[in-house]
């Protein structure tokens, strides 16, 4: 693979423009052209919702609960994986049954909670602006069903998104099945499809199928760890994604 590119952003953290920004837009130099895609698929917690500092904070509540203690890093290390794949990785002591009681505690508690949870500024305009544009919007999570859906009715954002697949329908990233099923519901092929993600497990879903990735540097893993999956583009904040994005 070529070796990545990087340009300056024209975007800082506040929307005006700026040519003195600091943040980053890097990319393959295989170009993968953003204007050609018809169907944008978007990671959940991370990437639109600013939710990690919640997820670190339940599974600690959750793990405690019975007697197990974990670390901060090894939490955000297991976002993107589904909730019992995660909780397999961090308590690998527990039984079965303590297992499910942790899940079961972390949705207790995170359901209490998921008002804490807004999109990032400016992703509810970006969202609007690409649909005005008449892109397909989709979403891929390792969250259950049930938990998007009540995030979903909680932002009030069921009508953004053509389709939505979790894990507990699709199965815990890297699988790319999530990808395929979106694809297939939308009738899009491939290279119509791009897929944006903040965690490692994202574009490694998104490599295995060789779709085009936006790797995210505001949500879980750092850049560093993200550019070594290579992602096809990457961004530092998400007014630098609504720019790429949107043009």
């Amino acid at each position: 693979m070529n070796k990545p590119a990087t340009y300056p952003s024209l975007l800082t953290a506040d929307p005006v423009v700026s040519r003195s920004a600091t943040s980053t837009i890097t990319h393959s130099l295989s170009h993968h052209n953003l204007a050609d895609k018809k169907l944008i698929i978007f990671d959940w917690d991370g990437t639109l919702m600013d939710s990690i500092g919640l997820i670190v904070e339940t599974m600690h509540v959750a793990g405690e609960a019975h007697g197990f203690q974990t670390t901060d890093q090894a939490v955000k290390d297991i976002i993107g994986l589904s909730l019992l794949t995660g909780i397999d990785i961090l308590y690998p002591k527990a039984t079965d049954t303590q297992k499910l009681a942790i899940q079961d505690s972390y949705a207790d508690y995170y359901i209490a909670n998921s008002d804490r949870t807004p999109f990032f500024a400016p992703i509810e305009g970006m969202l609007q602006t690409l649909q005005q544009q008449g892109r397909k919007l989709a979403v891929a999570t390792g969250k259950k069903r049930r938990g998007l859906d009540r995030v979903l009715d909680a932002s009030n954002s069921h009508h953004y998104f053509a389709v939505t697949r979790c894990a507990d329908e699709s199965g815990s990233k890297p699988d790319p099945q999530m990808l395929n099923d979106i694809l297939d519901h939308t009738q899009q092929h491939l290279s119509e499809a791009v897929f944006i993600g903040d965690s490692i497990y994202d574009i490694q879903m998104a490599n295995r199928l060789g779709m085009t990735s936006i790797a995210v540097n505001y949500g879980t893993a750092s850049s560093s760890e993200l550019a070594a999956q290579q992602p096809t583009y990457q961004v530092d904040t998400p007014y630098a994604l609504t720019e790429l994005l949107c043009g």
